[in-house]
């Protein structure tokens, strides 16, 4: 007999280990949200980063639009807002500075959002996040 024997090597690999399908937690899903919401045009650039397709992005935006993606545990709602313009006399002005128990934040896109000084930090990030985004 000769040494020259064709011996096949085969790899069976499972479709568990290698396949494209992942598995994302909610918690990620919200992560990958945020995160494509950071600036303008951010969605395809962060679907390429994450090497997921823009149409899942899409529809996972749409799902924390509707308060039906939770990522640890707290239902995030979103409310219709309606930016009108206020035009302010000296003496209401001066009233509002006088007025300890409110917080006005000027935000970087220019709006301003004015609180109670009493608003808790959890709820003020959510306004903040809202009213940059809109």
């Amino acid at each position: 007999m000769t040494d020259h024997s064709f011996i096949s090597q085969v790899e069976v690999l499972s479709v568990s280990d290698t396949g494209r399908r992942r598995r994302w937690t909610d918690a990620e899903k919200v992560r990958i949200v945020e995160e494509s919401y950071a600036a303008p045009r951010m969605a395809a650039a962060t679907a390429r980063h994450y090497e997921i397709s823009r149409s899942l992005l899409t529809r996972w935006r749409r799902l924390a639009r509707e308060g039906l993606l939770i990522g640890n545990g707290d239902r995030t709602h979103f409310a219709a807002v309606a930016v009108t313009p206020e035009v302010a006399t000296d003496a209401q002005c001066r009233a509002d500075e006088m007025s300890h128990d409110r917080v006005e934040i000027i935000l970087p896109n220019g709006r301003r959002l004015v609180t109670a000084a009493s608003t808790e930090t959890s709820t003020l990030a959510r306004l903040i996040q809202v009213v940059e985004r809109a």
